[in-house]
């Protein structure tokens, strides 16, 4: 079987989307899924996007895909791409499609001169883990993400 990766194109809306909840309920938040067919639509397609969608196929039929945007780092200088999501069908899993998304991102990083590629794994995830660690993907160890949301968004938005 052969992977291919192209660009993600308006008609991939419901397959990006289905991707998305697919991913969600391997990682048992599918009820935290809020984004429409519409909201991806708009974010990868619209006017001005700044979200970006890869797609992988094998032998022609969707397997997987990559959303991502791009970041900056300050002391680096350049940009670089922020991997928010990538997920294979469980089917197509040891295909290769996976590592053939993340060499497409890798890619674009050495051909437009940016500086990393990086994205977080849910620590409970081993086989993520181990595909990652087999790729030479570091742990940024001395980093914690921290998130602001829904309420604590709002009231630090509000706090004067």
């Amino acid at each position: 079987m052969t992977v291919t990766v192209r660009p993600a194109v308006a008609a991939d809306a419901a397959l990006i989307h289905g991707f998305i909840r697919a991913l969600a309920d391997y990682e048992k938040l599918l009820h935290e899924v809020e984004a429409s067919q519409a909201d991806i639509a708009g974010h990868l397609f619209g006017d001005n996007p700044r979200l970006f969608c890869e797609i992988a196929e094998s032998d022609g039929a969707p397997v997987g895909f990559a959303i991502w945007f791009f970041n900056y780092s300050t002391f680096r200088g350049r940009h670089g791409i922020y991997l928010e999501d990538l997920f294979v069908v469980p089917e197509a899993r040891g295909l290769g499609a996976g590592k053939a998304l993340l060499r497409a991102l890798a890619q674009r990083c050495e051909r437009e001169g940016l500086a990393r590629l990086e994205w977080a794994v849910l620590n409970w995830n081993a086989p993520a883990i181990a595909f990652y660690d087999s790729l030479g993907a570091g742990a940024q160890t001395e980093w914690t993400v921290r998130r602001l949301t829904d309420g604590a968004l709002s009231r630090l938005a509000r706090d004067a």
